[in-house]
C-alpha cells in the first residue's frame, strides 16, 4: 500500500487535534453513527480539561488506496521533548497557522526543528472565517518566519491552503467551495514523499524508539518507525543504547500499528511504516531496536536540556495522609522513576536525606501537569519553589534565557514593558503596533518568569496573551528581586473561626475560608506589608452577658483567594512549600516550628 507519514505542527489553540478529528471523519474512520468526542485525539483527562496536547499521539486513515500515518503534536515549548522525536518519525509536515493571530513563538520552536530535519511544509491557513482573520498577512509572516529560520529554496517554496478545521474545508482558493479537505489530502499525497525506507525491506530490521508507553496487559511499549527490514511477532531482536552498548535481547511479543483512533495487532512491519512493539523490558526512548547481526545505532536527536528543577518530598504537615493513599517517599521515587523513563524532558535525582528529589523539567507547566496527575493518583507532596538550572562555560555562569512574546491592548504595552525589562532583568528584542494591539518580543530570563503570569493578567486586565519559549543561555544576570509581601501565618491547630478571619481581613488577603483545618506554620494569607506576621485564625468572641443595643450581625467574610496548583508553586518563596494532596492545595513555611524558623533565618545571614 501506498504510504505517507506526516506530523501536523502548531502554536497552541491553532486547531490541530479539531483538524485531526475532521481528517478522521471524512476519511471514513468512524461509522455513519460512531459517537466520538470532540478533540478525539486529546484522550488524557488533563488536556480535555486543559484544552492542550501534552502527549504526542499517532492516528492513521486511508485516503483513496494511500494510508496516511498522522501524528499529532504538542505545541507548548514544556513539552517539547517529545516533538523533537516525533518529528525524526515522519517525512513531511502540516504546518497549522491562525489566520488571525499568524505564526506564534511555538510556531517558530517546532517550524525551526522541522526546517532543521529538511522537511519541506505544508502551511494551511486555519480560521480564516474568523471575523478578525488576515490570511494575507499571516501568509506572509510565515514567509518571513521561515526566511528568519534559514529555510532552503525547496522549503521557502511551500504550498498553501485555506481552511476551517471547525467546519471542516480546506481550498488552494480563499473564495473556493469550502466543502471538504479533498485539498488537502491530495496535497499531502502528492506533496509528501514516499518514506525512503521503503527500498530497504530486504536489509537487516532497524527501528529507533521514539515514544514509550505502557500497558497493563503488554508491559512496555516503543513506538518508532521502521527504518529498514521488516519485524514479526515472535522474532527475536536486540536494543542498542545511542553509544552502541547491548542493553538486552528479548522476542517481540506484539507488532502493532495505528489504524483511525485504535491500535491493531498486524502480522509485519515493514520499512517505512510507525509501528508499536511489545516485550522488552529495559529498552527506552532513543534506544535502537534491531536484529541480532546490526552492531551500529541509528542516530537519535539531541533533546534540549532541562532548564528549572522542582523539589518533590514526602508531606510532613499535621494533616499528612488525612487525603491521600500513597505518601511514603519509596512510593513517590517509584512514581518519579516511572514518568522520567517514558517523558525524556524529564530528570530525576535523589536528594542526600533520601526524602526528597530534585525533578528537573522543561517548565512550570510541565512541572505542573505531572504533579496535577500525581495528586489525582493519590499522591501527597510537599513542593518546593522552582529554582533555575545553571551550567557553567569558560568559567561563566550561564542561565537559561526564554524568548517572550506578548500581545496586550496598547494601554498596557508600558506597564508590561517597565516589568519585563525592569526588575525581571529583560531584554526588549521587538515590538510593533497594529490596530490598537502591541507585540513585544523580549528576552527574559526564566527566573524573572517564574511567578509572572498572574501578575501579567492583573496588569493586562486579563486580556494579554503571552507566550514563552526557550531562547538560549546567556550570562547570569545578577539578583532578581522575588515577592515583596511578606504573609500570614497560623499560630495555631484546628478550624479556623469566621469571627478570627474577619478580624484579620484588614491585614491582608486570607487564601482560606471559615471552618477549615489549618495548622502551625501554615501559610493562611498575604500580608499587607512585607514582613511576616503570625496570627491566631481560631480566636472566636467572646461571650458575655451584656448585649449592645443593635444585635449581633452575622460576620460576613470577603471571599478568599483561591491558587491554581501553578499559581502556588510560582507563589511560594525558598523558604515556603505547597503541600499537594488529592483535595486539597496548602501554603506552609517549610520549618512549622517559629523558633526553628528564626534559627535558620538566622543561620542563612
Amino acid at each position: 500500500m501506498d504510504l505517507r507519514n506526516i506530523a501536523i505542527i502548531a502554536h497552541v489553540d491553532h486547531g490541530k487535534t479539531t483538524l485531526v478529528d475532521e481528517l478522521l471523519k471524512q476519511s471514513g474512520a468512524f461509522r455513519e453513527n460512531q459517537a466520538v468526542a470532540e478533540r478525539a485525539m486529546d484522550s488524557n483527562a488533563l488536556e480535555r480539561e486543559r484544552g492542550i496536547t501534552i502527549l504526542a499521539k499517532a492516528t492513521s486513515v486511508e485516503w483513496h488506496g494511500t494510508r496516511i500515518n498522522i501524528v499529532d503534536t504538542p505545541g507548548h515549548a514544556d513539552f517539547g521533548g517529545e516533538v523533537e522525536r516525533i518529528l525524526s518519525m515522519v517525512d513531511g509536515v502540516v504546518l497549522l497557522v491562525d489566520a488571525a493571530e499568524g505564526p506564534m513563538p511555538q510556531t517558530k520552536f517546532v517550524t525551526s526543528k522541522a526546517l532543521a530535519l529538511g522537511l519541506r511544509p505544508i502551511v494551511v491557513l486555519n480560521k480564516v472565517d474568523k471575523p478578525d482573520a488576515e490570511p494575507d498577512r499571516a501568509l506572509d509572516e510565515v514567509f518571513d518566519l521561515f526566511a528568519g529560520l534559514d529555510a532552503d529554496e525547496d522549503q521557502l517554496d511551500f504550498p498553501h491552503l485555506y481552511a476551517s478545521g471547525r467546519s471542516g474545508w480546506a481550498d488552494a482558493e480563499l473564495d473556493g467551495p469550502r466543502k471538504t479537505l479533498d485539498a488537502l489530502f491530495r496535497l499531502i499525497v502528492n506533496h509528501v514523499p514516499r518514506p525512503k525506507q521503503q527500498a530497504r525491506q530486504g536489509e537487516d530490521f532497524r527501528m529507533l524508539a521514539t515514544t514509550l508507553a505502557a500497558d497493563p496487559f503488554l508491559g512496555r511499549l516503543l513506538t518508532g518507525r521502521v527504518e529498514s527490514g521488516r519485524v514479526r511477532t515472535g522474532q527475536t531482536v536486540q536494543a542498542l543504547s545511542r553509544v552502541g552498548q547491548k542493553i538486552e535481547q528479548f522476542r517481540v511479543a506484539k507488532v502493532q500499528a495505528f489504524r483511525g483512533l485504535g491500535m491493531d495487532e498486524i502480522e509485519e512491519g515493514v520499512a517505512g511504516d510507525i509501528v508499536t512493539l511489545a516485550g522488552m523490558q529495559k529498552a527506552t526512548v532513543a534506544d535502537t531496536i534491531c536484529a541480532l547481526a546490526v552492531d551500529a545505532p541509528l542516530p537519535a536527536q539531541p533533546i534540549d536540556p532541562p532548564t528549572i528543577s522542582v523539589t518533590f518530598g514526602i508531606n510532613d504537615s499535621p494533616l499528612a495522609g488525612r487525603e491521600g493513599k500513597k505518601v511514603q517517599s519509596r512510593v513517590i521515587r517509584e512514581r518519579l522513576m516511572k514518568e522520567a523513563e517514558t517523558n525524556v524532558a524529564i530528570r530525576v535525582t535523589d536528594t542526600p536525606g533520601g526524602e526528597a528529589f530534585d525533578v528537573a523539567g522543561r517548565g512550570e507547566l510541565q512541572m505542573g501537569v505531572l504533579i496535577e496527575n500525581m495528586r489525582r493518583e493519590g499522591f501527597e507532596l510537599s513542593i518546593s519553589r522552582p529554582r533555575v538550572l545553571t551550567r557553567d562555560e569558560d568559567g561563566q555562569r550561564m542561565e537559561p534565557v526564554e524568548e517572550v512574546t506578548v500581545d496586550v491592548d496598547d494601554e498596557h504595552a508600558g506597564a508590561v514593558i517597565e516589568k519585563l525589562t525592569g526588575p525581571r532583568k529583560g531584554e526588549m528584542a521587538e515590538m510593533r503596533q497594529q490596530g490598537g494591539k502591541t507585540r513585544i518580543v523580549a528576552h527574559v530570563p526564566s527566573r524573572g518568569l517564574i511567578g509572572y503570569h498572574g501578575e501579567f493578567l492583573t496588569d493586562t486586565r486579563g486580556t494579554g496573551v503571552l507566550n514563552r519559549v526557550f531562547h538560549g543561555w546567556a550570562p547570569w544576570k545578577g539578583a532578581i528581586p522575588g515577592r515583596r509581601a511578606g504573609v500570614l501565618i497560623s499560630m495555631e491547630n484546628g478550624q479556623s473561626v469566621a469571627y478570627a478571619l474577619w478580624n484579620l481581613e484588614e491585614r491582608g488577603k486570607l487564601f482560606i475560608g471559615a471552618q477549615e483545618e489549618v495548622y502551625e506554620g501554615m501559610i493562611i494569607g498575604e500580608h499587607s506589608r512585607e514582613n511576616d506576621l503570625e496570627v491566631n485564625p481560631l480566636k472566636g468572641k467572646k461571650l458575655t452577658n451584656v448585649r449592645a443595643s443593635g444585635k449581633d450581625d452575622a460576620v460576613a467574610l470577603t471571599p478568599p483567594v483561591r491558587m491554581s496548583l501553578e499559581e502556588a508553586i510560582a507563589y511560594i518563596d525558598d523558604d515556603e512549600l505547597v503541600e499537594v494532596t488529592p483535595k486539597a492545595i496548602r501554603l506552609r513555611k517549610r520549618f512549622l516550628d517559629p523558633h526553628e524558623r528564626k534559627r535558620q533565618a538566622r543561620a542563612a545571614e
